[in-house]
C-alpha cells in the first residue's frame, strides 16, 4: 500500500498563496491518480482537485477554479495543489489521496474511489 503525508498548510491572509504538497511513500506514485479534498468544520469532505497518473489529466472543483493547480512529480513520488487568491471560505483540512488506476489517464472527484488517504493538513485563510 502507498503511505501519503501532506504538508504546506498554515495560516494566511486572504489574497495569499499556498503550496500543498502530498508525499508518498511504500509504492510508486506513478500507478495512482491522486485527488486533493477538504473538510472545513461542521462540513462535509469535499472534492478540490485531481490529476492523472500520467499528469495529463485534471480537473478542479468550480469553487477553485483559476485559483489552485494541481500538478505531481512522479520521479520524487510528489503531487502538489498550488492554492492562489485564496479566500477565508478556503479554510478547511486538506487532504491529499491516491486513487489505484489501471489506466495512466482519467481522473475521479468520488471520495470513495480513492482506495489511500494522508492525514490531512490544516489551511486557514484570515481577511
Amino acid at each position: 500500500q502507498v503511505q501519503l503525508v501532506e504538508s504546506g498548510g498554515g495560516l494566511v491572509q486572504a489574497g495569499g498563496s499556498l503550496r500543498l504538497s502530498c508525499a508518498a511513500s511504500g509504492r510508486t506514485l506513478s500507478n495512482y491518480a491522486v485527488g486533493w479534498f477538504r473538510q472545513a468544520p461542521g462540513k462535509e469532505r469535499e472534492f478540490v482537485s485531481a490529476i492523472s497518473r500520467n499528469g495529463g489529466d485534471t480537473t478542479y472543483a468550480e469553487s477553485v477554479k483559476g485559483r489552485f493547480s494541481v500538478s505531481r512529480d512522479n520521479a520524487k513520488n510528489m503531487a502538489y495543489l498550488q492554492m492562489n487568491n485564496l479566500k477565508p471560505e478556503d479554510t478547511a483540512v486538506y487532504y491529499c489521496a491516491a486513487d489505484r488506476r489501471k489506466w495512466p489517464v482519467g481522473v475521479t472527484t468520488k471520495d470513495t474511489e480513492f482506495d489511500y488517504w494522508g492525514q490531512g493538513t490544516q489551511v486557514t485563510v484570515f481577511s
